[in-house]
């Protein structure tokens, strides 16, 4: 990971870009321009978080990891959020881990200097609590739609949240690492996404996703993207 001590690192994020300028400014001295590399681990289950991040297009996944080796995604954090958010709960670890799906830059930040800057009851406080509950819903609704939904209602729903974060309708993604976020087969990846291929909705070559027909890959979704992106979209306004 590189990193940049910019003295003026820019506003990306949709968390930090809500701030005032005042607020902003005061915050400049303590924020560090870096660059995150895919795979990346931020922080393993049981590590102390020592820093927060404010992702800009990269996109962070929030795993959990299983006994078998298997892990299946809780979360998706990218420049709509912070990734963590368990500093400002009282904890300093999570039974989770984060690492970087998508590279691209963030702005970290001390996790010690964050909480001091929270407990001021700051405008990043207020943010941040309602970036909880935007995150939670996101939690609870994909836990929600890997018991009771079809892998092909899965995809859409995850290739569409991905594409929001990323801003994009293309971007770098294998059969396999898929199949291991929505926590199911690759084969059950392959054939759904052949679904969603023959359907003319997306295409997928030798790791690389392209959605074709965003609208009829919201109607081959579930109801839970849009109750994620609704929910968020009215804790902190627009983020695509």
């Amino acid at each position: 990971m590189s990193v940049s001590n910019s003295p003026h690192p820019p506003i990306e994020n949709q968390i930090l870009a809500a701030l005032s300028a005042a607020e902003y400014q005061r915050l400049v001295p303590y924020l560090e321009l870096v660059e995150l590399e895919i795979k990346q681990v931020l922080y393993e289950v049981g590590e102390p978080i020592t820093h927060v991040y404010f992702p800009h297009q990269a996109i962070v996944s929030l795993v959990s990891n299983l006994e078998d080796g298997s892990t299946v995604e809780a979360g998706i954090v990218s420049n709509d959020g912070m990734v963590g958010l368990p500093v400002i709960w009282g904890g300093n670890t999570t039974t989770t881990t984060a690492f970087v799906q998508v590279a691209d830059g963030a702005i970290r930040m001390k996790a010690a200097l964050l909480i001091a800057e929270f407990n001021r009851g700051s405008e990043l406080q207020s943010l941040l609590l309602r970036y909880t509950q935007a995150l939670f819903t996101q939690v609870t609704q994909t836990a929600v739609c890997n018991r009771v939904h079809t892998i092909e209602e899965r995809l859409a729903r995850w290739l569409l949240t991905v594409s929001d974060r990323m801003q994009s309708d293309k971007f770098p993604l294998t059969q396999e690492f898929i199949a291991q976020m929505l926590g199911c087969r690759r084969s059950g990846v392959t054939v759904a996404a052949g679904i969603l291929s023959r359907a003319g909705i997306i295409t997928y070559r030798r790791g690389n996703i392209a959605i074709l027909n965003r609208e009829h890959l919201e109607d081959a979704s579930c109801e839970c993207y849009s109750i994620i992106k609704n929910e968020s979209t009215r804790l902190l306004g627009k983020h695509s």
